[in-house]
């Protein structure tokens, strides 16, 4: 079979055509460097077709040999360069080995204002201050996989197009449009503004239950989640309308943000059938 056009091979790991694949295991650098150079790494051949069925545009693509023919169909369609290396080189552009061989340096598309977003939601989520990228990309799924409209993010939650986020997504982050909030908790009133019940999920126990809540009857809904550990701070629970919880059994007290949303998720999108 003919080698796939436009297919580069390198054999130099310093090779600079290389460099937006350098040091992928290191969070601070990535964290700082991604969002200023408007890139982030899709990986895997799901997430990489994901993306680019979400409309971001490809930079570049880095493969090892055997992963050349999987993705031959998309290295014929995309003008950017895709570059042939092997699994060891891999490991030491990146600084980990590359399970899913494959990775694709995208182009970050402008994101959304909160306002635009809540003109035509009615169910969304407001995280607050969750910066583990495990736990991102996780409440992502779920919201995508629920029925969530849209994602509103403090200032300082983690992003959601960092590669762990993504990868544990399984792309999900490229399906629920989202945005920051400039301004926390301020920006809570904007969000009640727009018609929302701001319903904050606390294990308190003068929480209400999800239950006697019924947020699946309310018109529009802002569900509120907090860092995992510390919860919703003081300042965010006094801004929301009412404090809800997840009923626990067996001297549970409390899920993570993870489980917590995608329980919450069906609550408040799905909602139960009427008995």
């Amino acid at each position: 079979m003919a080698e796939p056009r436009g297919l580069i091979t390198i054999e130099d790991p310093d090779d600079p055509r290389l460099r937006d694949y350098t040091g992928l295991t290191d969070v601070e650098l990535r964290r700082k460097r991604e969002p200023a150079e408007g890139l982030f790494i899709a990986e895997g051949e799901k997430v990489i077709r994901r993306a680019r069925l979400a409309g971001y545009e490809m930079r570049s693509m880095l493969l090892s040999a055997k992963w050349v023919d999987v993705m031959r169909d998309v290295i014929d369609e995309v003008p950017a360069p895709v570059y042939a290396v092997a699994p060891d080189l891999a490991e030491q552009v990146t600084g980990y080995h590359v399970h899913r061989g494959a990775l694709a340096s995208m182009q970050r598309k402008p994101l959304p204002t909160s306002d635009e977003l809540l003109t035509t939601a009615r169910r969304v989520v407001v995280m607050e201050s969750v910066n583990d990228h495990t736990n991102i990309g996780a409440i992502f799924r779920s919201a995508a996989a629920l029925g969530m409209d849209a994602v509103l993010l403090s200032p300082d939650c983690a992003d959601p197009l960092y590669r762990r986020s993504v990868k544990v997504s399984m792309g999900a982050v490229f399906s629920v449009p989202y945005a920051r909030l400039e301004a926390w908790p301020k920006s809570l009133e904007t969000v009640r503004e727009a018609g929302f019940n701001l319903l904050a999920l606390t294990p308190a126990d003068q929480a209400k239950s999800l239950d006697e809540v019924a947020p699946h009857r309310m018109d529009r809904v802002a569900l509120m989640l907090g860092a995992e550990g510390d919860g919703l701070s003081t300042k965010a629970l006094m801004a929301a309308d009412e404090w809800v919880r997840i009923p626990m059994a067996h001297g549970v007290d409390s899920l993570n943000v993870g489980a917590a949303a995608a329980v919450a998720f069906y609550a408040v999108a799905t909602g139960r059938p009427e008995l």
